[in-house]
C-alpha cells in the first residue's frame, strides 16, 4: 500500500478558503498544506459542483414547463427575457428542447442565441450549468456553437439571469424547422437531418386551458402528461381521493395510469384512446383541474378505500430525473 502523505506546515502565509485558485485536483492544494487540492480546498468545491439540486427551475416563472420542456417534449422553443435586457449585437434569446450536434447553445450569424435545455449537464444543478451556458452564449462569435464545460460552483444561476416576472410561454413545434433561420431553402445535407429529427419526434400538443399539460401521439394509444406543482404527498392525496371516488379520468376510454418524477415535481400521467386529439382533452381536462382543486383543499383523513388508492399510484410511479 502507498504510504499516506503526511501533512507538512505551511511555509508561508495561508490562504483563505475565497483566494483559492482552482487548480488540478491531484496537484498540490495552493494554500501550502501539503495535500492535494482535492483533499484540500477542493473538497467544498467538488461538493458544489456535484451536489444534486431537487428543483432547479424553482423560483423561475413556468417552472412546471421547464420541466415538460426539459424532460418530455420533443421540439419547442420559448422566448427568454433577461434581466436589465439584451447585451448589444443580441436581437433575442431563445430556450429550445434540442440543438443541433447536441450543441449547448449556438449564437447564429444575425448574433441571436439558441441555448438548449435537454443536453446532459456536468454539475447537480442544471440551472446552473444552464446559466454558465447562456452567458458564454452571450459573448460568443456570430455563427459558432457554444461547448459544454462544467460551470464555475458560485456561478449564476437562471434565477439570477432571467427576468422572474417576465412570462414564459412555450411554442410547441411538429418539427425542427427551428434549427434554422431558412428550412425551405437549406442544403440537402441540413434536410436530410432535420428529415431523420423529424421522424423521430412524437406529436405533441400543449393544452390551452390548463398550465403545463401536454397531450402526445403514440402508435398503440395517446397521452396526457401533466406537469404539477403542487407537493407531492399532498398531490398523491389528493389524486387517491379521486381514484377512489371514480372520478381521476378523462372520460369514458382513458385512465388515471401513473406518474413521473422530475426535477422535483410529479407528472400525472393518462392514457387516452387513439381516436382522442388534443382539442378533445381540453374540456374534460378543465374539469378534472376543478376537481384536483377541492381535493387538495381536504384535509380529512383518507379512508380505507383511498388508503388503497393511493397505493396503486405511489407503486406506479418513475422517476426521471
Amino acid at each position: 500500500m502507498a504510504k499516506k502523505r503526511p501533512q507538512t506546515k505551511a511555509g508561508k502565509q495561508q490562504l483563505k478558503a475565497g483566494e483559492i485558485p482552482v487548480v488540478g485536483a491531484r496537484e498540490p492544494c495552493p494554500c501550502g498544506s501539503g495535500r492535494r487540492y482535492k483533499a484540500c480546498h477542493g473538497r467544498a468545491a467538488v461538493q458544489a459542483v456535484t451536489e444534486l439540486v431537487h428543483r432547479p427551475f424553482e423560483g423561475l416563472a413556468g417552472e412546471c414547463d421547464w420541466v415538460a420542456l426539459r424532460e418530455l417534449v420533443p421540439a419547442a422553443t420559448v422566448e427568454l427575457t433577461l434581466k436589465g435586457g439584451l447585451p448589444g449585437g443580441v436581437p433575442s434569446v431563445t430556450l429550445a428542447t434540442v440543438l443541433p450536434m447536441a450543441w449547448p447553445a449556438l449564437r447564429r450569424d444575425d448574433g441571436s442565441v439558441l441555448v438548449a435545455l435537454q443536453n446532459d449537464t456536468p454539475s447537480g444543478d442544471l440551472s446552473r450549468d444552464l446559466a454558465d451556458t447562456l452567458q458564454r452564449a452571450l459573448t460568443a462569435e456570430p455563427g459558432s456553437p457554444v461547448a459544454a464545460r462544467r460551470a464555475p460552483a458560485d456561478g449564476p444561476r437562471l434565477q439570477d439571469l432571467l427576468d422572474p416576472e417576465a412570462a414564459f410561454e412555450p411554442v410547441v413545434h411538429s418539427g425542427f424547422e427551428f434549427w434554422v433561420p431558412d428550412a425551405e431553402n437549406a442544403t440537402p445535407e441540413v434536410s436530410a437531418s432535420l428529415e431523420r429529427a423529424n421522424e423521430a419526434a412524437i406529436p405533441t400538443v400543449l393544452l390551452s386551458g390548463v398550465d403545463a399539460a401536454y397531450w402526445c401521439e403514440t402508435p398503440e394509444k395517446n397521452h396526457l402528461r401533466w406537469v404539477m406543482p403542487h407537493p407531492e404527498e399532498q398531490l398523491l392525496d389528493a389524486l387517491a381521493r379521486l381514484h377512489a371516488a371514480g372520478t381521476s379520468s378523462l372520460g369514458e376510454g382513458t385512465r388515471l395510469v401513473g406518474s413521473f418524477r422530475a426535477h422535483g415535481l410529479m407528472v400525472p400521467v393518462w392514457d387516452l384512446p387513439s381516436a382522442m386529439g388534443a382539442k378533445e382533452c381540453e374540456k374534460p381536462a378543465a374539469e378534472f383541474a376543478e376537481r384536483l382543486t377541492t381535493a387538495l383543499a381536504s384535509n380529512a383523513p383518507l379512508t380505507a378505500e383511498e388508503r388503497r388508492a393511493r397505493g396503486g399510484l405511489t407503486n406506479r410511479q418513475v422517476t426521471l430525473s
